[in-house]
C-alpha cells in the first residue's frame, strides 16, 4: 500500500514538473500584462496583437520562416527515409545491423557537433547561407529518425506479399507503391510528424546554418528576443497555441489508432 501510494505520488510530481510550466504560460497568455506572472485581468489582446502582422512582422516572419522549413524538410525526409528504410531492410544481416548503427549515429551526436560540421561543410563548398541551407540541414538530421519510425512496420509486413505482387504480373513500381506503401504508411505518418517536431523545435543546428542574411526561425528569434533582456508577451500566446495544436493532433491520432484496432479485432472474432 504504501509502495503504491509513493509511486502515485512520484508520478504526480514528475507530471507537475513536466506540465506546470506549460499551463503557466497558457494561463498568462490571457492577460495583457507584459510581465509573467503579473495578473491584469482576463483579455484577449495578446492574441489579438500576435494576429496583427504589423505589430510584430519580424514574429510573423519567423514563424512563417519555420513552418515552411518544417514542412519541407520533414516531406523531403519522410521520402527519403522510407526509401532508405526500405533499402536497408532488404540488405543482408550484417550488412543491416551495420546500416542501422550508421543510422543511429547522427541521432546520438549532439546537435551543437551536427551544427558546426554542416556549417563548416556549406563554408568550404562556397555555400551562402540562408534558407536553403537551414532547409537542407534539417533534412540531415530528421532523415534517420523517418527510418527508424518506418523500419518496425517492414519488419511486422509479411515479407510474401511484395513476392506475390510481382507473380501476379505487378511490376516493381506497382508492387511498392500498392503493396508496401500501404503497409509502412503508419510508419511514415509517424516520421512526418516526428520529423516536423524535431524542425520546429532545433536551434543549435539552425543557428550555424542560417547565416547572416536576416533570416530569423522562431527559435533564434526567441534566442535573440531573451538576450536583450525579456520575452516578447506575445511569445506565451504562440507557445499556447503550438502546445494546443500539437496536443489535439495526438488525440486525433491516438483515436484513430484505436478505432482502427477495434475494427481489426472485431474482423478476427
Amino acid at each position: 500500500m504504501v509502495k503504491r501510494i509513493l509511486m502515485q505520488t512520484y508520478l504526480w510530481v514528475l507530471l507537475l514538473l513536466l506540465y506546470a510550466p506549460i499551463a503557466i504560460i497558457i494561463i498568462y497568455s490571457f492577460t495583457e500584462s507584459k510581465v509573467l506572472g503579473n495578473w491584469t485581468g482576463f483579455s484577449l489582446k495578446l492574441y489579438g496583437s500576435l494576429l496583427n502582422s504589423n505589430a510584430h512582422h519580424s514574429l510573423m516572419n519567423a514563424c512563417i520562416n519555420t513552418v515552411a522549413i518544417a514542412v519541407i524538410a520533414a516531406t523531403v525526409s519522410t521520402l527519403l527515409g522510407s526509401i532508405a528504410a526500405i533499402g536497408i531492410f532488404n540488405l543482408k544481416a550484417r550488412s543491416r545491423k551495420a546500416m542501422g548503427f550508421v543510422n543511429t549515429i547522427p541521432i546520438l551526436n549532439g546537435d551543437i557537433i551536427t551544427g558546426i560540421s554542416l556549417f563548416l561543410l556549406f563554408v568550404s563548398l562556397g555555400i551562402t547561407q540562408g534558407f536553403t541551407t537551414v532547409v537542407l540541414a534539417h533534412i540531415t538530421f530528421c532523415t534517420p529518425y523517418v527510418v527508424l519510425s518506418v523500419l518496425p512496420r517492414l519488419k511486422q509486413m509479411n515479407p510474401n506479399l511484395y513476392e506475390a505482387a510481382l507473380d501476379l504480373g505487378a511490376t516493381p513500381m506497382q508492387a511498392l507503391w500498392k503493396v508496401i506503401i500501404p503497409e509502412i504508411r503508419p510508419g511514415m505518418i509517424s516520421g512526418f510528424i516526428l520529423a516536423l517536431t524535431i524542425s520546429i523545435d532545433d536551434f543549435a543546428v539552425t543557428v550555424f546554418t542560417i547565416g547572416n542574411q536576416g533570416l530569423e526561425t522562431l527559435s533564434t528569434y526567441i534566442y535573440a528576443d531573451a538576450r536583450k533582456g525579456g520575452l516578447t508577451p506575445e511569445l506565451r500566446p504562440l507557445s499556447a497555441i503550438i502546445f494546443i495544436v500539437i496536443l489535439v493532433t495526438l488525440i486525433v491520432l491516438n483515436l484513430r489508432t484505436d478505432k482502427k484496432k477495434q475494427l481489426q479485432s472485431q474482423k478476427t472474432k
